[in-house]
Parts: C-alpha cells; sequence; structure tokens
C-alpha cells in the first residue's frame, strides 16, 4: 500500500500545479489538512477498536479506503475531486494506523515482538522509495504520462487489500478479557499506566529533537549538491532505514530495548553534530545515512515498548495517543528547526537538534524502567 501511496503522492504537487492549475499555496493547504486529518483519526479509531474488542474490521476498512481513493487520482478532472480523494485516503490511514499496530501485537509472539515492528518498519520504509522509484520508471517510459502512472498505482493497492482480506487472520480474544467501555475516561488512561506514559512522554522527546527530512533536503542544498541529485537525499535516507529496522528490531528482542533504543538516540546525536559541522558532500551523506541508522534504531523499538507497556484491552487506545503525541512534537519540532534555520542558519539547527537529543537520552537513562515486561 505504501509502494502504491508514494507512486502517486511523489507526482500529486506537479500534477496538481501543471495539469490542474492548482496553486502552490492549495498544494499546501491540501497536504496539511490531509495529514492533519490523519493524525487526530488515529486517535479515535485506536479507541474505537478497544471498544469494539476488534482490530480486523478498522483495518480492512482503513486500507480499503485508501485502495478504492486511487482511482480517483487519475479519473479527477477538477482539484476538488483530487482533494476529496486526498482527504478520504488519509482518513483511511488514520483508521487503520492505531488498530493495525494493536493486531500486529496480538498477532506477534512476544519473544518476537520487537523483530516484527522491526519488519514493519523495513516493509514501509521500502515503499517509501520504492513507490518513487516506479513512478520515475513509468514517467521516463511513457513521456511524462500522469494517467497511467496512477492507474498504476492502483495494481499494488488493492494487491494489499486482498492480503489483508484473504490471508491475515485476527485472534480469537482471550477469555476473561476485560471489556473497555470508554478508552478516553480519566480510569481507563490511568490503567495504561506510569511505564506507558513514560514511553510516550520519552518518545515525545526524541520527536521534539528529529525534525522533518525537509531539513535534510535544504542542508544538500546549502553545501552545493545540485538540484538533479536532491532527491537522492531521502532516497539514500531511506535505504539505510529500511535496512536497520529489521535488524534493530531483532536485537531488541535479545537485549533490553532501552539499550537499542539509546544507540538511536546516540546515533541521531552524531547525525546531527556532523550536519552542524561539515560543508561537503560526503559529510552531509554521511550525516543522512546516520540519519537513517537513527530511524531504524528507534521507530520501530519504540512502538514495540507501548505494545509491551500497554495492557491486551487498551493497546489501540495506547498507540493512537501515542502517534498523535509524536506528531504535535514533530510539528512543533519542525516549525522551531525552521525558525531557528532563518535566524543562525542549519549550524544552529543541528546542533540543537543534538542539545534536545542528549536531553531526550539522558531521560531515558535516567528513568530505571521505561517499560513493563512484555505483555502477553
Amino acid at each position: 500500500m505504501d509502494t502504491s501511496s508514494e507512486m502517486i503522492h511523489a507526482l500529486l504537487p506537479v500534477y496538481l500545479v501543471t495539469a490542474l492549475g492548482a496553486s502552490v499555496l492549495a498544494v499546501g493547504l491540501i497536504e496539511g489538512i490531509a495529514e492533519a486529518t490523519a493524525s487526530i483519526t488515529k486517535v479515535f479509531s485506536g479507541a474505537l477498536s478497544d471498544w469494539l474488542g476488534k482490530r480486523k474490521f478498522l483495518v480492512v476498512l482503513g486500507y480499503g479506503l485508501a485502495a478504492v481513493t486511487k482511482p480517483v487520482f487519475p479519473l479527477a478532472q477538477t482539484v476538488g475531486w483530487v482533494v476529496a480523494a486526498r482527504f478520504v485516503d488519509r482518513v483511511g490511514k488514520g483508521i487503520r494506523g492505531a488498530p493495525r499496530d494493536a493486531l500486529m501485537a496480538d498477532i506477534a509472539p512476544a519473544h518476537l515482538r520487537g523483530a516484527s515492528f522491526g519488519l514493519r518498519q523495513s516493509l514501509d520504509t521500502v515503499g517509501a522509495f520504492l513507490g518513487p522509484a516506479i513512478a520515475i520508471g513509468l514517467m521516463a517510459l511513457s513521456s511524462n504520462d500522469f494517467h497511467l502512472t496512477f492507474w498504476a498505482a492502483v495494481v499494488p493497492a488493492f494487491l494489499a487489500l486482498g492480503l489483508l482480506v484473504f490471508w491475515v487472520r485476527e485472534p480469537p480474544r482471550p477469555e476473561g478479557l476485560r471489556r473497555v467501555r470508554m478508552p478516553f475516561s480519566r480510569a481507563e488512561l490511568a490503567r495504561l499506566g506510569p511505564p506507558f506514559w513514560t514511553i510516550a512522554a520519552i518518545a515525545a522527546a526524541a520527536t521534539l529533537a528529529r525534525f522533518s527530512e525537509a531539513f535534510l533536503v535544504l542542508k544538500a542544498q546549502a553545501v552545493g549538491v545540485p538540484i538533479l541529485w536532491i532527491p537522492l537525499v531521502l532516497v539514500l535516507m531511506n535505504i539505510v532505514y529500511a535496512l536497520s529496522a529489521y535488524p534493530a528490531g531483532a536485537l531488541s528482542d535479545r537485549i533490553d530495548r532501552r539499550g537499542v533504543l539509546a544507540i538511536g538516540l546516540v546515533l541521531l546525536i552524531a547525525a546531527d553534530v556532523v550536519l552542524a559541522t561539515t560543508a561537503s558532500w560526503a559529510g552531509t551523506a554521511a550525516g543522512i545515512a546516520l540519519w537513517g541508522l537513527h530511524m531504524g534504531f528507534t521507530q520501530g523499538v519504540f512502538a514495540t515498548l507501548v505494545a509491551d507497556a500497554a495492557p491486551p484491552e487498551l493497546r489501540a487506545t495506547a498507540f493512537g495517543i501515542f502517534n498523535l503525541l509524536s506528531g504535535i512534537a514533530l510539528l512543533a519540532a519542525s516549525v522551531l528547526a525552521g525558525a531557528l534555520w532563518d535566524m543562525a542558519g542549519p549550524a544552529a539547527t543541528f546542533g540543537a537538534g543534538a542539545g534536545l537529543t542528549a536531553l531526550a537520552l539522558g531521560a531515558l537513562v535516567w528513568v530505571r524502567r521505561p517499560a513493563a515486561k512484555a505483555r502477553p
């Protein structure tokens, strides 16, 4: 599904402006509304999943909405249709996010949970660079035929949906597992427990130190990388991310997950220091690779820690809250990074990132037990 989505999203801004006559401001508003919708929907879908005591129905609904919107993009004749399709697609993403992670935690054996979430991050990231790569190839072969490329994106979307519908089975609800009636009540939120809230706080602090990857692109431009090669910045980061996420997750099943997370934060500090001090292409590439390693060593591990800490009947609610807090922190981090960049340049931006990461690392070390023992 990520491959399908990225085949479209990599070209959508250009398509909106050149083919449908939209303004750049409209493109920004469309993307902002779409991502905000996904973040908000995740919270409520997680709570709904725990209230229903079901996961797969909401996961299928979310992926189904994403699949059925794909044919709208090549058929759309106006910006309004694209906006509607993008909105429904992001609603689908929000609906499936928290229940999907909870379903993964329910299915995966506790002793392989880190590897499971690491594999999911790896495959998610493969889609992030495979989709645009396929789109580039199809555009080159078809003399920039947007519609052909958008129609091609329909195929992997429905393959993903079919795989989920026919081959993924939700395990039976354990006998005696408590029913959740009001997931957002004070009593239920308290049941999430200090280990979960500690993980959420540390993740928010770490995310506050890790701003948008757009600043990696700006750094490459600042050191003189030609515009033609700038897209390779995110390709490099995502390749390193994809290759490291699964080994890091598997490692977290063998040693203390907190130790793997600490390695990831140290890698982010190293990336920030390199990017703050280098003025060369090679140094920038090294910093970007370290950034990708950091992502591999942290994102899947954070998800695993949430699954470990949250009670089984409240897992989807926990993932929804966790994703919302991380999304807010990422928005704040990107605004702060942009302000620092404008006032003092890239060195100040990446230097501040290193300092904030050091604070998050200190909090992780200071808290002896950031997560409870892995729950079944």
